[in-house]
C-alpha cells in the first residue's frame, strides 16, 4: 500500500485530491467504531448537546455519526466539492484550511480530526484546537491503521512500481503501516505537546474488522492517497491485478482494522 508522505501538511496538492470523486469515497471508506464516538461524546464537558468541531471533515463521514450520537457538528473543509457533498448529506461547513479557519467567536465541546490531521500543520492546528474549545473541552485526533492479506499488498505493490515507477510511495511500500502510523501519531503527540495549552495527550486504540468483496475493495482503493491522482489507464491496470489477487482468495478477505486515537483536554 501506498505511504503518507512525511511532513503530509504541506501537500497541499494530495491533500485536496480527493475531492475528484466524493460519491466514492463516502461511498467507499470505512466508518469510525461506535466506541470511539461514545468515548469522545463522553470525554467532554458533559454538557446537553455537544458540540463538535469536525476539521477536514471530507464527506461528512464522521461528521454524520456524530450527529446520530445526538451533537451538533460543524465541519471545516478545504475542498470545496467535498464540502458540497456534506452539506447535502445534512453537515454544515466552512470551506478552508483548519490553520486559516475563522472562528469567529463559535466554541465547541471537541474537536475531531478522522484521517485528516497528518494534512494539518501538527502544532498550529493543536493551538487552534485549544482556543476554540471550552474549558474541560477535547481534541481527539484519529485514523485506521491496515494491512491487506500479503498476497493483495504484494499485488498492488508490484503493479503499482510497474505502472508508476517513479512515484513517491513507490520506495517506502516495505515500511509496515503500524510503524508508519505510530510514527505520525507520535508526531501528533509531540504538535500537542509543543502547542502548549492542552493536557498531556493521550492514545487511543480500538479493534475491529471488515469483510470486503473484491468490488468493494477495488472501489476503496482510489480514494487512497497514492492513487487519486493517477492516471485512468495506470489505475486500471493497478486495480486489475489486485483485483486477480483478491480472485485468487476466492473473491474476498476480512481486513483487520486498529482505529487509533491521540486525545488532549484542555483543562478547566
Amino acid at each position: 500500500m501506498p505511504t503518507l508522505p512525511s511532513e503530509s501538511h504541506q501537500h497541499r496538492q494530495m491533500a485536496e485530491s480527493f475531492g475528484t470523486d466524493p460519491e466514492r469515497y463516502d461511498r467507499a471508506r470505512p466508518r469510525y467504531p461506535d466506541a470511539l464516538i461514545d468515548r469522545i461524546v463522553a470525554a467532554g464537558p458533559g454538557r446537553d448537546v455537544v458540540d463538535i468541531l469536525d476539521v477536514g471533515c471530507g464527506t461528512g463521514i464522521v461528521s454524520r455519526q456524530f450527529q446520530a450520537a445526538g451533537c451538533r457538528v460543524l465541519g471545516v473543509e478545504p475542498d470545496a466539492r467535498m464540502a458540497d457533498f456534506a452539506r447535502r448529506g445534512g453537515v454544515e461547513v466552512d470551506v478552508a484550511t483548519f490553520e486559516a479557519w475563522e472562528p469567529a467567536g463559535r466554541v465547541f465541546d471537541a474537536v475531531v480530526a478522522g484521517q485528516a490531521w497528518h494534512w494539518v500543520d501538527p502544532v498550529a492546528g493543536a493551538a487552534k484546537a485549544a482556543q476554540v474549545l471550552r474549558p474541560g473541552g477535547l481534541l481527539a485526533v484519529f485514523a485506521h491503521v491496515f494491512e491487506p492479506p500479503p498476497t493483495v499488498a504484494e499485488a498492488f505493490t508490484a503493479a503499482f512500481r510497474r505502472v508508476l515507477p517513479d512515484a513517491p510511495f513507490t520506495s517506502q511500500a516495505a515500511t509496515p503501516m503500524a510503524d508508519i502510523y505510530q510514527t505520525m501519531f507520535a508526531k501528533f503527540a509531540d504538535g500537542i505537546r509543543e502547542a502548549g495549552g492542552l493536557a498531556e495527550p493521550e492514545q487511543w486504540r480500538f479493534e475491529w474488522e471488515q469483510h470486503y468483496t473484491r468490488d468493494e475493495w477495488l472501489d476503496l482503493l482510489p480514494t487512497t492517497g497514492g492513487l487519486t491522482r493517477v492516471p485512468p489507464d495506470a489505475l486500471a491496470d493497478v486495480l486489475t491485478e489486485v483485483g486477480a489477487a483478491v480472485d485468487a482468495l476466492g473473491g474476498g478477505f476480512t481486513m483487520q482494522y486498529a482505529t487509533l486515537a491521540v486525545s488532549a483536554v484542555l483543562p478547566e
